[in-house]
């Protein structure tokens, strides 16, 4: 249902922006700042982007947890998203995304609302203790009729 209303409210936002902007500055001053909107927060991206692989690379090689990097990582690419879409709306948007400060509140905010459960290998059923044995029986069901091989697709006919 949100995202329902995402679809409406933002075309709504975009257009009403434009008309207002557009009438008050002109239409060729607004079509430019959408154009430098765009690369400037292409160049952005791409920076900030560099630096979030580096972070996540480096919690890699430091065996530490690397969802901060990766959640800054698809913040900054929603946010390249964003500031790619011609508009006003989504270019702030896009902007706020690419402010470390408002990432880490969205990070938190996010963490806040998802619970994850953690097991550990000795309680997981697939690990067995070494010493535990399993005896059991086994009867070949399978019909006499079921070939043996599967023919090949290149074979000829």
């Amino acid at each position: 249902m949100w995202l329902l209303i995402a679809f409406i409210a933002v075309p709504m936002i975009e257009i009403a922006l434009f008309i207002q902007v557009g009438g008050f500055i002109g239409v060729w001053w607004t079509l430019l700042i959408v154009l430098l909107t765009a690369i400037a927060g292409s160049y952005l991206v791409r920076a900030q982007g560099l630096r979030e692989l580096g972070k996540l690379q480096q919690s890699f090689s430091e065996m530490r947890d690397p969802t901060e990097p990766l959640a800054n990582g698809a913040m900054i690419l929603f946010a390249g998203a964003l500031l790619l879409t011609p508009g006003f709306f989504t270019d702030i948007v896009g902007l706020s995304l690419l402010i470390p400060a408002v990432r880490q509140a969205a990070f938190v905010w996010v963490r806040s609302r998802i619970k994850v459960k953690t097991f550990t290998t000795a309680q997981s059923p697939r690990h067995a203790p070494a010493d535990h044995v399993i005896d059991g029986d086994f009867e070949d069901v399978t019909s006499d009729k079921k070939p043996t091989h599967r023919p090949s697709r290149w074979t000829q006919h």
